[in-house]
């Protein structure tokens, strides 16, 4: 076993069952292979779950990918649409319910789980930044815009207040009624 053929199980793993679960134990019987050898392959647990949540944000960015690989979206609030749409998605619940444990064990300043949200907010700031509008007179700044827009969309949506946010988007004439 390698640790890039431990990561597939693990991010199973971790989608179906959360961080919760994410003691060296049941990871290694979700995996196939013991704690120790977890250790040898990732060194800590904290690099374990480091590697394993930029792992989960390779799997959505190429899920991303191929929202946007037909074409390049004519403007900010195309690509908007689009990423809430995707988001939107029951496929995805998974990967949100997850985010939102990533990002409550950032707050609490929980070890690794602050420099994996930030690596993971930054690969996707990135991606934004590479899949603006051509033209784009400020594809940082537009990135930035976009994604405060998604991350407060999603947190109203995950609290039962999709709506309000919807509302609000489109108050703000950023998506079509």
């Amino acid at each position: 076993m390698t640790k890039e053929s431990l990561l597939p199980r693990l991010a199973a793993h971790v989608l179906a069952h959360g961080l919760g679960q994410a003691s060296l134990r049941p990871l290694a019987r979700a995996a196939g292979t013991s704690d120790r050898m977890l250790i040898y392959h990732f060194g800590t647990k904290e690099a374990l779950i480091i590697d394993l949540l930029q792992h989960l944000a390779g799997i959505y960015a190429a899920q991303l990918d191929n929202l946007l690989a037909a074409d390049r979206p004519a403007s900010r609030q195309a690509l908007l649409a689009r990423i809430l749409a995707h988001n939107a998605d029951p496929a995805m619940a998974p990967f949100l319910t997850l985010w939102w444990e990533i990002v409550a064990g950032a707050a609490r300043d929980l070890p690794g789980f602050r420099a994996a949200a930030r690596a993971m907010v930054d690969r996707l700031h990135a991606w934004l930044v590479g899949h603006m509008p051509a033209g784009d007179p400020d594809p940082d700044g537009g990135a930035s815009y976009l994604l405060t827009l998604i991350e407060g969309s999603l947190m109203l949506g995950a609290l039962g207040q999709g709506d309000r946010a919807r509302a609000g988007l489109l108050a703000a004439g950023l998506i079509a009624p």
